[in-house]
């Protein structure tokens, strides 16, 4: 259900003669350039950690903790901030804050000065930077790609995630062995400079911002977007499947490491090629949501791949050492991408409609948020498990949570209104 879009007259008359498709390719370059950048510098930041500064296990592990819930923190205001300014000049400033972060590491290692203070600090900023980004996005793809294209875009865009990280982490490890980790994120840097440049190239003018009344309290701006989202039947059910899903799946990744290398003695290569291979099975399932949602209806797709993406994890602890262990493994993470790369598009789409152009930065930041916050609890609780039983006995316990969490899927579709 759509309501309450404030589409400028500019955006009606883009949309009318197609001029938004030449803007959305520039979106679409500025998203690939970002990605890569990231793919490439993926896990750059604990290596130079390691390598660079002598970091602890402690540290490093610290360094993910605090880019993930300091970040939040720092993200809270910028939800309501976000949702009253234009978007596209809060993106561009995000890029070159990431651009200005990301490239001091590579500097201040060539000349000697890195500290961990200082990865700490822009793994801190980076992440903040990212979540307004994505808040700002989210909010001006909306009114920039017609609701009939939403779900293509989507999927454009989650072809362009899955490609890079299936490539670019292979090209990262290569820089990294060759020139040094700090070279890897002197392209993350410079990717963020292409980002921005393509978007400053989108020429449709932005709808005006919405404007905050003069009542309006700012404590209930900070949680706007989550009073949004739980009064609306159907994105209240989604979000918290979505934080049990990305828990689960965050909780047992280190865990299925642990599970292959030292309780099934795979090879660190064998491991990589598994999980190489089921990267492509997300670049397949988003290039089969157009072709899906032009014969299924929206909802229906959502519920299917929604609880199809739940099933597969289940199937890694009754995986053996050998050949088919492997495959068995192989299998269930190409199954769980392939669903996922299906729902990922479809479920953005949704959110998009769902959520009107006055509190759609506000929610996007909120999801983030929750998200960022849940899955370092899930991750601690899961290795406390493991601890105590085996990596063995925890994946089957977050493979019995994923599957409980369908019943949160929105079975019983969108209810009138949406919450204010």
């Amino acid at each position: 259900m759509i309501t309450g879009s404030l589409v400028s007259p500019e955006a009606v008359e883009a949309e009318a003669s197609g001029r938004w498709r030449r803007d959305f390719r520039w979106r679409w370059a500025a998203q690939a350039a970002s990605e890569t950048g990231s793919a490439v510098g993926y896990s750059a930041l604990p290596i130079v950690a390691v390598l660079v500064v002598n970091a602890t296990d402690f540290q490093v592990s610290l360094l993910s903790v605090l880019s993930s819930v300091v970040s939040a923190v720092l993200a809270l205001p910028l939800g309501p901030w976000i949702e009253y300014h234009r978007k596209r000049p809060i993106m561009i400033g995000a890029d070159v804050f990431r651009f200005v972060a990301v490239g001091s590491i590579p500097v201040s290692a060539y000349f000697g000065w890195l500290t961990y203070g200082q990865l700490c600090a822009v793994a801190i900023a980076q992440m903040a930077a990212l979540l307004a980004f994505n808040a700002a996005s989210t909010a001006d793809l909306r009114t920039l790609v017609p609701v009939a294209h939403r779900a293509e875009a989507n999927s454009r865009f989650e072809t362009t995630l899955w490609t890079a990280y299936t490539l670019g982490p292979p090209v990262g490890g290569a820089l990294i062995s060759a020139v040094g980790a700090a070279a890897s994120m002197a392209v993350d840097a410079v990717s963020f400079l292409a980002s921005a440049f393509g978007i400053s190239r989108v020429r449709t003018p932005e709808p005006p911002p919405p404007q905050r009344s003069k009542d309006q309290h700012w404590s209930r701006d900070l949680v706007a977007g989550w009073r949004y989202i739980l009064r609306h039947r159907g994105l209240s059910a989604l979000f918290w499947n979505s934080l049990v899903f990305g828990g689960c799946i965050m909780g047992s990744s280190p865990l299925i490491t642990v599970f292959m290398l030292r309780d099934l003695g795979f090879e660190p290569w064998q491991y990589g090629v598994s999980f190489g291979l089921s990267a492509i099975a997300g670049i397949a399932g988003s290039l089969l949501v157009k072709p899906i949602l032009s014969r299924f209806p929206q909802h229906r797709v959502l519920l299917v791949v929604g609880v199809g993406r739940n099933l597969w994890l289940g199937l890694i602890p009754f995986a053996v050492a050998g050949t088919t262990g492997f495959v068995l493994i192989t299998l269930s993470e190409f199954l769980l991408l392939l669903f996922v790369g299906v729902f990922n598009p479809t479920f953005a789409t949704y959110r998009m409609n769902a959520t009107d152009d006055q509190h759609m930065a506000r929610v996007s930041v909120a999801w983030s948020i929750s998200t960022k916050i849940a899955q370092p609890v899930f991750i601690a609780a899961a290795g406390t498990l493991a601890a105590v039983t085996s990596a063995r006995t925890a994946i089957i316990v977050c493979a019995v949570l994923l599957i409980a969490s369908s019943v949160l899927l929105p079975w019983r579709g969108d209810q009138p209104g949406v919450g204010r």
